[in-house]
């Protein structure tokens, strides 16, 4: 089981964002996550898009932006050079570190991306942390709820929630179209192979591979 400080350089994530990832397990940071984003006061000093719609509590740095068609809804706070692309949603509970991107149709909900993460194309992203520099490809999912409604468990230890899809560690970086079940923790600087569906938990500086049989026949 890697804990939080194995899965981020605490070091290197300043204030005041520091202060959610003092726990020691890493799905104990959407509770901290509660706590900060109740405290939001509406600012919008950044660039907002005409066609934007911005909703409810949300604090916006000044060099943030908020691109067009995008939804965001409060209780959201969106850090220093954070930028959201074409038809970004963020539906509440949200906190995008510096530099933190979400692009084009990629929805956000209840979760932390930290200074630099990137759910960039067609992502879902529930219930989650991602570390810095992290990257999501294109069409990756991070599923937040078990089917069957019990609470998630990650290698047999009860979160205690009910929702919570995953805790992405620094500089990981996973392929288009992966799919993360609930309950699926993944160490710093590992790569996901695209495709690949993950549950559970994978080491730090690690390649995980998925590998397809492809047949080819001629065409008649």
């Amino acid at each position: 089981m890697l804990i939080t400080n194995e899965l981020f350089a605490l070091s290197s994530v300043g204030t005041p964002l520091d202060e959610l990832l003092q726990v020691e397990l890493p799905w104990q940071i959407l509770a901290k996550l509660d706590e900060f984003v109740a405290n939001i006061k509406d600012e919008r000093l950044g660039h907002i898009h005409v066609t934007a719609v911005v909703e409810g509590e949300v604090y916006l740095a000044a060099d943030a932006v908020i691109g067009p068609h995008a939804l965001v809804q409060g209780p959201t706070w969106i850090g220093p050079g954070a930028e959201l692309g074409h038809s970004a949603y963020l539906r509440g509970g949200v906190v995008l570190g510096p530099k933190a991107k979400v692009g084009h149709s990629t929805e956000v909900k209840h979760s932390l991306l930290l200074e630099g993460a990137k759910a960039p194309h067609f992502n879902y992203v529930g219930d989650a942390v991602i570390g810095r520099f992290a990257n999501l490809g294109a069409g990756v999912k991070l599923a937040n709820l078990n089917t069957f409604g019990h609470a998630v468990k990650v290698e047999g230890v009860d979160t205690g929630l009910r929702k919570f899809s995953a805790a992405i560690g620094d500089e990981v970086s996973i392929g288009c179209n992966a799919v993360l079940s609930p309950g699926t923790i993944i160490g710093p600087r590992t790569v996901v192979y695209n495709g690949a569906m993950l549950k559970g938990c994978y080491p730090a500086d690690t390649v995980v591979k998925l590998r397809q049989g492809l047949e080819q026949t001629p065409r008649h």
